[in-house]
């Protein structure tokens, strides 16, 4: 963005509303998610979501489609987001685990991937203030808190707890055999994959009652 409008900003103004970041063409699940990652994002990564900007008026098209948009966000957390950051501090099988689970799409599929979260998380607990402060600014950029503020759900919650216990795990262990400096350069592989995959869930977001919007049924 430039000129410091948000990419909210610029879609009132591209819709013809009023100027805020809470525009009522916009999906208020999109809306969020789309507010706190321009918020996470520095100020290069963010001109890369201009392009959204004209795509997403229209998106409010009811609470059903932003039933299905929370669950992709959940989906995505729980088996594109954790997994990525359980790899990174060695958790490999936990990662494969999760990566394997089919699609959630509803509570009871949550159902069967909680216990792989809870594990997770519990396995990657108890390292310092130092560690969680290198990490939470990666885990915040990728795209995780964005997640978590456009849907707080209990698979968002439990994915991004045990994301987060999994990249300070990280942190700990290549600080204490390589140094902090390398430690907080080797998680940037990490938010950088999960940037271009938040790119990618954006994309399914906003497809979400696309035939509607093109058809002229819902506005």
């Amino acid at each position: 963005m430039s000129d410091g409008a948000c990419i909210l900003e610029a879609v009132s103004y591209v819709a013809g509303e009023a100027w805020t970041d809470h525009p009522t063409c916009v999906s208020p699940v999109i809306a969020e998610f789309c507010r706190r990652w321009n918020d996470d994002l520095g100020d290069e990564q963010r001109q890369a979501l201009k392009p959204y900007i004209p795509r997403l008026v229209g998106t409010n098209t009811g609470d059903a489609d932003d039933d299905r948009r929370a669950w992709i966000l959940a989906d995505w957390m729980v088996r594109t987001y954790l997994p990525a950051w359980l790899r990174i501090s060695g958790h490999v099988d936990q990662a494969t685990a999760l990566e394997g689970l089919a699609e959630l799409t509803d509570s009871t599929a949550w159902a069967t991937a909680k216990p792989i979260v809870e594990v997770a998380r519990k396995g990657t607990v108890g390292v310092g203030d130092a560690s969680w402060s290198a990490a939470s600014r990666h885990v915040r950029s990728a795209a995780g808190d964005a997640a978590w503020s456009a849907a707080r759900a209990a698979a968002i919650a439990a994915a991004r707890a045990a994301a987060m216990a999994a990249a300070i795990a990280a942190v700990a262990a290549i600080a204490a055999a390589f140094g902090w400096g390398y430690a907080i350069d080797a998680l940037r592989p990490t938010v950088v994959l999960l940037q271009q995959s938040a790119f990618g869930l954006l994309d399914r977001l906003i497809a979400v009652g696309i035939a509607d919007r093109t058809t002229g049924g819902v506005t």
